[in-house]
Parts: structure tokens; C-alpha cells; sequence
């Protein structure tokens, strides 16, 4: 990396998720963690109002883990530390004992009814919105609109789904103004990206956080000081050591008949509504006229 590491990380740590934001932290998180550390998470995302009661020790006892997994699990959730966790926790219970019932993801089976199926996923869909809402950090994400709002040129980046959440991304910019490009292919994304500099945005959209060919390209833009976004629902991965901001995703529980993919692409397409609303917000002086030139333009092709 060839800009400070204090400058690039510096913003990144804001203030401590709400109690509603914990279930959803855990959720999102829990795959990259130990598995030590998943047995903290899992515990306190099942039981808040036991685990509020607990001492640092009390959970490691209760976890079978060390006072240092506690902590070390608080961090990664997003706590300055364990108090400040045991207060989320005892938030997250008081809400719950308000009347609102926990989250439950149900696996779809291959002999379920059509009904079922739509019942599931759509309450799939609704948690993993909620979810991604709920965590999604908005200090990252206005310092996102802000530099996309000013940018000369916006790259995206995104493969497979993902590439397709790129997509639409670019449309949105293009349709209020606005120079944007997707890419897919990773060899014209990185000599794309070589022509990046102060001023340009770079988006990199990969589920996993550790996708070589969403990696490479922003790093090219980071490397020419182009400013960088990435869209992960890794906090943690590698995509982000390049990464100006971070917005991160939530995702449903995968399954057999539902893979990753399909689930991640609700939670990323949220972000990306939320990052062009923001934009159009800031530009609307421009970018409402820019709307109704392209309604305008493809009116005639709606009439009957």
C-alpha cells in the first residue's frame, strides 16, 4: 500500500452498534470467527438478558472460552469492550421482552408447498434488509455519496452476482449524469483502473471480501489515489485493506436450494440504492433534470 495506513483506516471505527444492530452483527460475522469465538456470539445473539447478567468470566465460563475470546469477540462485534457490550445486551433484551419476536430463519426443504416457499423466502428477504439496515454504518456511507457526488468518474467493480449489482449501480449514475463504468471482466478493470487519480471513485462489490478479481482492480485505484468504496459483507476481508470506506451487507442463512449468491444480492442492492439516493440527494440540481431527459427519452417506447 502506498498511502499512510493511518489515513486510509482513519474513520472507519464509529460508535458501538445499537442493541437492534447485535443480532445482525453476529449473523453477518460469524463465519470468519474462530470457533471459540463463535460460541460467545451464538450465546449472547440467543440469550441477551442471561448474558447481560454475566460477568466477563461468568460468559467465558458459560462459552467454555477464555476472558480474552470475550473480548477479543466484543471487539470484532464492534464494542470498545465487554461493558459496552453487556449494555447492547441488556438493550437487545428490553426490546425483546417489548413484544418483538426474535428472528427465525427456517431452511427450505426440496417437498416443500410453492406457499412455503414463498413464505420463507420473503421472511428471509425482510431479515436480511433488516439486518443490513440495521448495520450498516452511515458515517461510511455519507463520506461514500459525498466523494461519488464530486467524482470526475466512478469504476465498479463485481463479478458473477455481484457483477450484476454492478450493473446496476453504473445505470443509476448514468440515468441522473453522472460518468460511471461497471466492470466485470477483470482484465479491463484493472487497466480501467490504472487511469483512475484524485478525484475518481472506485467501487469494489464482493460478497465474500476476498474476491481476486474485485481485489485487484481496487487496489490499482487505490494505488492511484482514487478514492475507494467496498460493498462486503466481510468487514474483515482482504478486500478491505484498500477500501476508503466500508458499507457492509448482511445475508440470509445459506442453503441447499439457496446459495449465497442469491441471498447476497438483496443486501447489496439495498446499499446501492441507499449510495445513489445519497448522490441524487447531493446533486439533485443536475440530477433531476438528467431523470426526466431519460424518462423522456424512453417514453415513446411505453405507449401502446
Amino acid at each position: 500500500m502506498t498511502r499512510d495506513v493511518k489515513e486510509t483506516f482513519a474513520g472507519r471505527v464509529g460508535a458501538a452498534p445499537a442493541p437492534a444492530a447485535l443480532a445482525a452483527k453476529v449473523r453477518t460475522l460469524a463465519p470468519s470467527m474462530t470457533r471459540s469465538m463463535q460460541r460467545v456470539a451464538e450465546a449472547v445473539a440467543h440469550d441477551p438478558a442471561g448474558c447481560a447478567a454475566l460477568t466477563v468470566t461468568g460468559l467465558a465460563e458459560l462459552t467454555g472460552t477464555s476472558e480474552a475470546t470475550v473480548v477479543r469477540t466484543a471487539r470484532l462485534l464492534g464494542y470498545p469492550g465487554y461493558r459496552d457490550l453487556r449494555l447492547a445486551l441488556a438493550g437487545l433484551a428490553a426490546q425483546q421482552q417489548s413484544g418483538r419476536a426474535p428472528a427465525i430463519t427456517t431452511d427450505i426443504a426440496v417437498d416443500d408447498p410453492i406457499a412455503d416457499v414463498v413464505a420463507k423466502l420473503a421472511y428471509d428477504e425482510q431479515q436480511t434488509l433488516a439486518d443490513t439496515a440495521a448495520g450498516l454504518d452511515t458515517a461510511q456511507l455519507g463520506a461514500a455519496v459525498s466523494a461519488a457526488a464530486a467524482a470526475r468518474r466512478i469504476d465498479v467493480y463485481g463479478v458473477g452476482a455481484s457483477g450484476l449489482v454492478a450493473q446496476d449501480l453504473t445505470q443509476k449514475l448514468l440515468r441522473i449524469g453522472l460518468i460511471a463504468h461497471a466492470h466485470s471482466d477483470p482484465h479491463l478493470a484493472v487497466t480501467n483502473a490504472v487511469q483512475l487519480r484524485a478525484g475518481d471513485v472506485a467501487i469494489a462489490i464482493t460478497h465474500s471480501g476476498s474476491t481476486g478479481d474485485v481485489i485487484e482492480p481496487l487496489r490499482v485505484a487505490f494505488e492511484h489515489g482514487a478514492t475507494t468504496v467496498a460493498i462486503t459483507g466481510r468487514p474483515d476481508g482482504a478486500v478491505t485493506q484498500y477500501a476508503d470506506h466500508i458499507l457492509t451487507t448482511s445475508t440470509a442463512r445459506e442453503s441447499e436450494l439457496r446459495p449465497a449468491a442469491m441471498s447476497s444480492r438483496t443486501s447489496q442492492l439495498l446499499v446501492v440504492d441507499c449510495l445513489f439516493v445519497g448522490v441524487a440527494q447531493r446533486t439533485y440540481e443536475t440530477a433531476a433534470p438528467a431523470l426526466s431527459a431519460s424518462y423522456e427519452a424512453l417514453a415513446h417506447r411505453h405507449r401502446r
